[in-house]
């Protein structure tokens, strides 16, 4: 549904490499690599070295398999190609998550809009030029499918589902309960830039996230920053719609933002949503619910739902940077 901005974790500038001590204080322990066709980033604090790379590798192995549409063999890419319709626990809980999100939103999130997003190219599919969205809109619905017994019922077998959107904050999610299980306490997981943080940094401070400018070409994470937010014991994601876009043929920018009430890209002053919630699958649906709202729907919401905080940037008339801050996470702010 969504390609995200690329979030610029700040404590990475500690420069720490696996199992290096900072100065006289923790160790800080990172794991670096690519999984879902993104890439993965890792900080843990402990007393001494960690070895855990088979282990991390295994677990992101395990989600790929399951919900990633970049390969063709995983169990969701398998579900949209209807040969098979057993659903593991990864998909039934990012599909029930993503229903009570749908539902909250009126619609503005679903994920079942893989047949909209594949006509404009945006999931690796040649892009339609004119397509039918009045009969692919027909195959969008969040309340059409449901995880029944372990096993997929669509209310029509050319529906396919699209986890981008809640994917990598669910594996960023998974590896934490993981750390959990095994009583490491302090650390920042992002996959693919959703974030989960424990604990406090090697500096006995929450852990810093920056986020980046909203303007196209900008395109090296952390050279351009907007803000920069501390976070702990919080799910992180960031959602916009600068950096994924691409020209049809009479010159119009299709934005890979697909309001799926409509089936229409998204024409909005809102340039990026980053969302603080209690999971990083959760920030990272809000994210993309909030962009297809639009800035004024994207407000009242946040007011309507004080458990989500949210920092957006969007245009003005004069085509200035303008941000809108729920007041929780304005405190966050890191000066």
């Amino acid at each position: 549904m969504n390609i995200r901005t690329t979030l610029y974790i700040m404590t990475a500038l500690l420069a720490v490499s696996c199992g290096r001590k900072t100065g006289d204080g923790p160790t800080v322990s990172r794991f670096d690599g690519f999984t879902q066709g993104t890439t993965y980033h890792i900080l843990v604090k402990s007393d001494g070295p960690l070895h855990m790379e088979k282990e991390i590798d295994s677990l992101l192995t395990e989600v790929d398999n399951s919900m990633s549409l970049y390969n063709p063999q995983s169990l969701l890419s398998r579900l949209n190609r209807n040969e098979t319709d057993s659903a593991d626990g990864f998909i039934a809980e990012c599909i029930r998550t993503a229903r009570r999100i749908s539902e909250q939103s009126d619609g503005a999130y679903d994920i079942t809009v893989k047949p909209l997003t594949a006509a404009y190219g945006f999931t690796g599919d040649v892009p339609v030029q004119n397509p039918d969205v009045d009969s692919l809109l027909k195959l969008v619905g969040y309340d059409k499918i449901a995880v029944e017994n372990g096993r997929l019922r669509k209310a029509d077998p050319r529906m396919q589902i699209d986890l981008n959107s809640i994917a990598q904050g669910a594996t960023s999610d998974y590896i934490a309960a993981y750390f959990e299980k095994l009583g490491i306490e302090e650390y920042m997981i992002e996959v693919g830039g959703e974030i989960f943080c424990r604990g406090l940094n090697a500096k006995g401070k929450p852990w810093v996230v920056g986020i980046d400018r909203p303007k196209e070409g900008n395109f090296t994470p952390g050279a351009d920053l907007q803000v920069k937010i501390s976070l702990s014991g919080k799910g992180l994601a960031t959602s916009g719609n600068y950096r994924k876009f691409r020209t049809d043929s009479s010159g119009r920018k299709i934005v890979h933002t697909v309001d799926p009430r409509t089936g229409q890209p998204v024409t909005s002053d809102l340039l990026s949503a980053t969302v603080v919630a209690e999971t990083s699958a959760e920030a990272d649906a809000y994210g993309t619910a909030l962009m297809v709202m639009g800035l004024e729907r994207g407000k009242e919401f946040l007011a309507a739902h004080p458990e989500i905080q949210a920092y957006l940037i969007y245009s003005d008339e004069q085509g200035r940077f303008q941000t809108y801050v729920t007041p929780e996470l304005g405190r966050t702010i890191a000066r």
